[in-house]
């Protein structure tokens, strides 16, 4: 630490004219760590009809993992198909010599290497973790040297020329509204068209609780006619679009409305040749289902993608989670809200994973005990869901996971209704803990060494439940039609996951939580710590992912970790303190300690008035009460004594990026399937996508530049820059 990153003279000229103060933010460092996913022995112990299972749900995943593309940026399609052809003509060795051979230096190649792994990575040009643009860490005039004397630009002049016109400035750009996704004035997004505001999500919003539409499948379009009235366009992801189509719960909703003053249509389409590969791929799947719960959830997932449902999705759901134990695990669609700015459109994403039966076999166990644990929780029974439904919680080994990331657990459907009435699944994806989240002493920074219902009928009575915070009767609750996610919109994900990671540190307190992974006596009590020590860790890392000129935060796991870190220090007692440095290399530094030995006696009172209050709120859809409590401890300032905003300069000096994750890919090789793994590098990641689409590579760059330039010109950037492609 300590050191600036190898090649960083470019950004920080580039930085110095764009006017930032922590240029770092929007490069990948050279040195970046890279890991590859193992899980070849969960593979090699597949049956021959549970590899060709896997292998279909793969294809299925990663062929609507490229529509994340079009949900980032405008301008993320073309880069990512300028990327694809450049290393389907030349893979990254021979490109290298041509790349020196223009003037390049090694470093230079590197930079441009960990660019394009980090595109294919976060399936765009913006992180998916912190949603902030990355940009070349090299001069653009060299890398455009590169990419026009390409073996690629020589064999299809036009079409590289024509793509590097149209991306080549946008990639490098960091104009203020460009450097994060945002909607209107605060970034960008392409679930919005470039010219809707948070005015025109919330008006959508309503209209699609309205008509009892999700929003989780749909992009909203604005255009202004010449009176200055606005239309919308609410558009569904599927594969049919205006052509006829048998009746659906979908078809009906297809029309022309007039919604508070403004024109309303909803039609469908949105990413219709790629979820066509998608539906083709998971009907193959069912040809080697185990059991009728996966071919009645595949059929639902391919009805939902066809016709632009998430009813169907919502059926096929509960089939999935009906499907107790399987032994290749996966789930599909348009998932997590966390990148919408509103807050309530799914970013699409497919896994595909095996079960680990051992560390399983302990999850189990803390399953069978979860209706006992949620007793300890510090909320009345009223407030908690009717009857507990009992989840699975497996480990799994990812084999594939397409989308902008790989995160190291899921706890899934998000739809509320099916999770009050059907329950869930916990997925812990062990392979990805494995390596994504290790660590090497050196780069522990900020520690002390030695740290290192539908009928509208209501459910629940209101003349005997009393609110606890209150002490009166309950006054608000969810009338018809409103959802946890519509309701609580743009502060939901963030709300929630710090209610679970709050849940998480509050119940590793009971000793029979810790006695189930084996751990008793002096050895609970530092897993205890060092689980405790890493939240208030986790708060302070979490300043790297608020924007002080927006006063807005870009991930909604940070933002829950920085306020429970809030929650902590403000305990008093000694429990955390944050201490200013200077680090051994001269620079701003800090230390973060939390006492032991008032775990138990100052933090756990503290989480667990925090954590009633949160439980409190949200079941009683109180939005007011729920946003002055949760808003307030997510500020930022630079008041005494911690002085926030001050720390934050220091962790943008001491940041690490986070690691880049390259999967493997399987191959159907007559009636047998393949698993091709990758060195864990830059050129090992880019050379897995190079090979990841062998049969339609070509034909899915087309159909994603196709699909971008038919909307460019809702952003202005890209309807400015297409050559010849408009």
């Amino acid at each position: 630490m300590g050191e600036p990153e190898a090649g960083s003279e470019f950004a920080n000229g580039a930085a110095a004219a764009a006017g930032l103060m922590a240029d770092t933010q929007y490069i990948l460092p050279n040195d970046i760590g890279v890991s590859s996913l193992d899980c070849r022995e969960a593979f090699r112990l597949l049956s021959p009809s549970e590899r060709l299972y896997a292998h279909h749900l793969s294809r299925a995943a990663w062929y609507g993992g490229l529509a994340v593309l079009l949900q980032t940026s405008p301008e993320a399609p073309y880069i990512y198909a300028l990327l694809s052809r450049l290393f389907r003509a030349q893979d990254p060795d021979q490109l290298r010599q041509h790349a020196l051979a223009e003037g390049l230096t090694e470093e230079d190649y590197q930079a441009f290497l960990v660019y394009a792994a980090g595109v294919y990575s976060n399936m765009g040009n913006y992180k998916s973790f912190g949603d902030t643009k990355f940009v070349p860490n090299l001069p653009k005039e060299k890398l455009e040297r590169v990419i026009l004397g390409s073996e690629a630009a020589q064999q299809h002049p036009e079409e590289v020329r024509g793509l590097w016109q149209t991306c080549g400035e946008l990639m490098f750009c960091l104009e203020p509204r460009l450097r994060h996704l945002g909607l209107g004035k605060e970034g960008i997004t392409t679930y919005f068209s470039g010219n809707c505001t948070m005015e025109d999500a919330k008006l959508a919003q309503d209209f699609l609780d309205s008509q009892n539409l999700s929003a989780y499948n749909t992009r909203l379009f604005k255009e202004v006619d010449r009176e200055g009235k606005p239309h919308y366009e609410v558009r569904l992801a599927s594969v049919l679009g205006t052509e006829p189509s048998p009746d659906s719960e979908v078809t009906s909703k297809l029309k022309s409305y007039e919604f508070r003053g403004s024109p309303f249509q909803v039609t469908r389409g949105d990413y219709a040749p790629i979820l066509q590969k998608v539906v083709e791929q998971l009907d193959k799947a069912k040809m080697y289902a185990a059991n009728s719960h996966q071919k009645h959830m595949l059929a639902q997932y391919i009805d939902s993608f066809t016709q632009g449902s998430i009813e169907a999705h919502k059926r096929g759901s509960r089939f999935w989670i009906q499907d107790k134990g399987p032994i290749v695990e996966s789930y599909i669609g348009f998932i997590e809200s966390y990148r919408d700015p509103f807050g309530s459109r799914g970013e699409f994403e497919g896994f595909v994973a095996v079960v680990n039966k051992a560390m399983s076999a302990k999850f189990e166990r803390l399953v069978a005990s979860a209706e006992q644990l949620l007793k300890e929780l510090p909320w009345p029974p009223a407030f908690e869901k009717d009857k507990f439904l009992t989840p699975d919680f497996t480990s799994l080994d990812v084999l594939t996971f397409a989308g902008s990331g790989i995160p190291a657990g899921i706890n899934i459907p998000n739809y509320d209704d099916l999770r009050q009435t059907e329950g869930f699944k916990n997925v812990s994806l062990g392979n990805v803990l494995a390596v994504a989240y290790a660590t090497q002493r050196e780069k522990l920074t900020f520690l002390e060494e030695e740290d290192k219902d539908e009928k509208g009928a209501f459910n629940f009575d209101q003349e005997t439940v009393i609110n606890p915070e209150t002490g009166e009767q309950i006054q608000s609750w969810y009338r018809s039609g409103e959802t946890w996610d519509s309701k609580f919109s743009t502060i939901a994900s963030s709300y929630e996951e710090c209610r679970a990671e709050s849940v998480g540190l509050y119940l590793c307190l009971h000793p029979q939580v810790l006695e189930i992974f084996g751990f008793e006596g002096a050895d609970a009590e530092d897993v205890i710590y060092v689980n405790w020590l890493n939240m208030v860790r986790a708060g302070l890392l979490a300043l790297e992912f608020y924007t002080p000129a927006a006063s807005s935060w870009r991930q909604a796991h940070m933002q829950a970790r920085f306020v429970i870190l809030r929650v902590l220090l403000e305990a008093g007692e000694g429990l955390v303190t944050i201490t200013p440095t200077t680090g051994s290399d001269g620079r701003p530094d800090a230390r973060v300690r939390l006492d032991r030995s008032k775990i138990q006696s100052v933090g756990k009172p503290a989480l667990e008035r925090f954590l009633r209050k949160l439980q409190v709120l949200k079941s009683t859809g109180d939005v007011a009460g729920g946003r002055a409590l949760y808003e307030g401890y997510a500020a930022v300032t630079d008041a005494p004594p911690e002085c926030f905003l001050t720390l934050r300069d220091t962790v943008l000096l001491r940041k690490e990026s986070r690691k880049l994750i390259v999967q493997p890919n399987t191959r159907l090789e007559g009636s047998d399937v393949q698993l091709l793994e990758y060195e864990a590098s830059a050129a090992g990641l880019i050379r897995s996508f190079s090979e990841r689409f062998p049969e339609d590579g070509p034909e899915l760059e087309d159909i994603l530049t196709q699909l971008a330039t038919a909307d460019a010109r809702f952003w202005k950037g890209p309807s400015e820059a297409p050559s010849g492609q408009a």
